[in-house]
């Protein structure tokens, strides 16, 4: 069963990462709209379709123009996709109306919400969820000025909790947040139960359990909250442990708002203080890097080394999301995720290493970056990381360019002066594309390797298994330990999925699946 689930994942985020996150988030919100805008005409939903369609171009107009000045101001690329998602996030927070001071409270919080990426930032990543940020603000001036609307979550209607949750769950499928989500639902349903109970029985009335479920998921805006702004990334915190405390810290105060005199911490006021939160652990992950150096490692692949302008903290076997800013992006966008391949030792130096050859116009800025020039790190993630005991024996499963998180942990293991029982097993697509081998000789340990052509010289320690394909049938020949180890694999999501039936029986399995660049 697992390895059926490991299989069906990698190949569905596979192909889901042929599209940018951002840009997917963007379709995403935009099908939603697309069908509130339908459901409108039946009457059923808080607002009509003239109001919705008004109310998303006041909020469109309002915030391209702040990011189109705030960009111009600092020198940066305009990025569109971020203007439009978070209009489209607004559009279902906000009232819609006609009303005219209704229509000024809805363009203060688009330029509310678009700002905060710029005030409330720190070393160019924004701290709070720009549409919690402009809903908050909205409803506080609202209580001097009651005409400018506020937050209002409309789309929380039960003729939308399917639609929401469709869409939401492709998004959190790309983004890999589907466990963060769940835990949020899960904790802001049970205290939302939890408070239902209390006030029912502090009025005497009777309680319907099954009802009262139900409300709290279909008619509530849990789904939306937790889909497509707490699972934002850039406030998110780097490790999974520190993303489960932010997603039970929302849950808790979206499920039981808190009054706060004529507000109260319920929902986008929950969603700050999480972010909050999160800032607190990945304050140091958010910083600029000036290119250094640019290596051939084999011929394809290039190694990059960067210096970190401020400190910043990583564990080996993490990534980084490196913004390279160029005209005319194509669908992947202008951010990337590249393992890091140096060891935290090295520091202040940053090495991530790219395949060349790909035709993405992310690919073509990179290898146009020359040494002094300077890119943006917007956050480093990911919990590919080895057991905190060190006698759990270890399987390092590598494709191709998927070997970059194992150096990070093996440099570090071999300058910790670190023994680990591991087992290394790589597949190249020929002799020359093995790379890092001196850091794999360095290591001492055995190494499997799996090309078309058996190379001409091999390390002691190394041997050739044959082909360049590699299977269930063939890892559980080649590592007949299998079951004492903890499995680590990093390559295309197609290898993964291969490879599932074997994984299935190791002690553990973690996988860091990408889908190209």
């Amino acid at each position: 069963m697992i390895s059926t689930l490991t299989a069906v994942w990698n190949r569905v985020f596979g192909l889901l990462g042929r599209v940018s996150m951002y840009r997917l988030v963007l379709f995403a919100l935009a099908a939603l709209a697309v069908i509130a805008f339908g459901l409108s005409f039946t009457g059923q939903l808080a607002a009509g379709p003239v109001e919705l369609v008004v109310s998303l171009a006041v909020l469109a107009v309002s915030i391209v123009l702040v990011d189109a000045v705030a960009q111009r101001l600092l020198g940066r690329a305009w990025r569109i996709e971020s203007a439009l998602i978070t209009a489209f996030i607004l559009l279902f927070v906000l009232r819609p109306t006609l009303e005219p001071w209704g229509l000024v409270g809805i363009a203060i919080g688009g330029a509310v919400a678009s700002a905060s990426k710029y005030v409330l930032a720190w070393q160019g990543r924004h701290i709070f969820n720009p549409a919690a940020v402009g809903a908050t603000v909205l409803t506080l001036v609202s209580i001097a000025v009651p005409d400018l609307g506020s937050s209002w979550w409309w789309v929380g209607s039960p003729l939308l909790a399917g639609p929401v949750a469709v869409l939401g769950l492709v998004v959190l499928l790309r983004t890999e947040k589907v466990r963060v989500v769940a835990i949020f639902l899960v904790v802001a349903i049970v205290v939302g139960f939890l408070r239902t109970v209390v006030q029912t029985q502090s009025l005497g009335l009777p309680l319907d359990v099954g009802l009262t479920f139900s409300q709290l998921l279909l008619q509530t805006p849990f789904l939306f909250l937790g889909a497509f702004m707490l699972s934002e990334p850039l406030t998110l915190p780097p490790r999974r442990w520190q993303q489960a405390i932010v997603a039970v810290v929302v849950g808790i105060l979206a499920g039981w708002p808190i009054p706060l005199g004529e507000v109260t911490l319920g929902q986008e006021r929950a969603l700050l203080i999480g972010n909050l939160v999160a800032f607190l652990f990945a304050m140091r992950t958010a910083v600029r890097l000036t290119i250094v150096e640019r290596t051939a490692v084999t011929p394809t692949v290039r190694e990059l080394s960067f210096r970190a302008e401020r400190p910043v903290r990583f564990a080996p076997g993490q990534y980084l999301e490196l913004e390279v800013p160029h005209p005319h992006p194509d669908s992947r966008g202008t951010r990337r995720e590249f393992s890091i391949l140096s060891s935290p030792a090295e520091l202040p130096i940053v090495r991530i290493a790219m395949r060349e050859g790909s035709q993405s116009s992310y690919k073509k800025a990179l290898a146009q970056v020359e040494p002094g020039d300077a890119l943006a790190i917007t956050g480093i993630w990911g919990d590919f990381v080895l057991p905190r005991k060190t006698t759990t024996p270890i399987l390092m499963v590598a494709a191709g360019i998927g070997v970059t998180p194992f150096v990070s942990q093996l440099r570090h293991l071999r300058l910790a002066e670190e023994g680990r029982d591991v087992v290394f097993v790589y597949v190249a697509s020929g002799a020359e594309e093995l790379a890092f081998r001196d850091d794999l000789e360095a290591a001492g340990i055995p190494v499997i390797v799996i090309t078309r052509e058996e190379p001409a010289s091999l390390p002691a320690g190394w041997r050739w298994a044959g082909g360049a394909r590699l299977d269930a049938d063939g890892l559980l020949a080649l590592v007949p330990d299998i079951a004492e180890r903890h499995a680590y694999v990093s390559g295309p999501p197609a290898l993964i999925a291969a490879l599932a039936p074997a994984l299935d029986r190791a002690r553990g399995i973690t996988t860091d699946a990408f889908s190209g660049y």
